[in-house]
């Protein structure tokens, strides 16, 4: 099994700890990446991607490490603390380079037989946001199972983190961990993902993006061909 991880920090804080953990313990080959060091661009919005192509992009060959690697990967693991009751800048930054991914333009197909976790951490509060920030791009890119594990551990490190949450981390990474192993092969895009996926075969009939159109057509999606099977 071959695992990637993204984290949203260029330290090794507590979610980078918890991420790894997840990783760690389904026995796989993990690859690492961090933000900003590993990849730091802001989207300019030029929509080249999405009218033209994804090597259009100014930022193309500098993302291109982490998009092989999530390509080759089994489970994509998206991790970031908590900012101001979300994602870091630099995970945002970093989705926002894949708009053109998600459903509604040219998914890829080896997504939907994936499976996704979101892992984020706070002092306090403010994890359910920022989970939904990187799910929502897990699920718009096909990704066939998800998980979401976010904690609160009273502590700005995670030497601090107190022996009673720590004890909750652990019991619910080992069960994270043992979901990933046994769905490992076994990935199924659910009825939400099927839905939407339908009502976007339809906006690609309409032809409203050349690109997307063509791009759906050689896949075979406007007919009865499915990227789950």
């Amino acid at each position: 099994m071959k695992m990637v991880i993204v984290y949203g920090q260029n330290h090794k804080g507590s979610t980078y700890h918890i991420a790894r953990s997840i990783a760690d313990k389904t026995g796989g080959e993990i690859k690492e990446f961090f933000l900003p060091k590993d990849f730091g661009e802001f989207c300019v919005g030029c929509t080249k991607c999405f009218l033209e192509g994804a090597e259009k992009c100014p930022n193309y060959e500098k993302l291109a490490p982490i998009t092989d690697a999530m390509d080759e990967a089994d489970v994509i693991i998206l991790a970031s603390p908590v900012y101001v009751y979300h994602a870091t800048g630099a995970m945002k930054s970093f989705l926002d380079h894949y708009g053109w991914r998600w459903m509604v333009h040219r998914p890829e197909e080896k997504m939907f037989k994936k499976q996704g976790v979101c892992i984020s951490t706070a002092a306090g509060a403010g994890m359910k946001s920022t989970n939904k920030d990187m799910a929502d791009s897990l699920f718009f890119w096909g990704v066939a199972k998800i998980y979401k594990f976010g904690i609160g551990v009273s502590a700005v490190d995670w030497k601090g983190v107190p022996e009673k949450k720590r004890l909750k981390i652990e019991k619910a990474t080992d069960s994270i961990a043992k979901k990933i192993v046994k769905n490992n092969g076994k990935e199924k895009s659910g009825i939400k993902t099927k839905g939407f996926f339908s009502i976007m075969r339809m906006v690609q009939k309409s032809g409203w993006n050349e690109t997307d159109a063509n791009y759906w057509k050689e896949k075979g999606w406007d007919g009865k061909n499915r990227p789950w099977k």
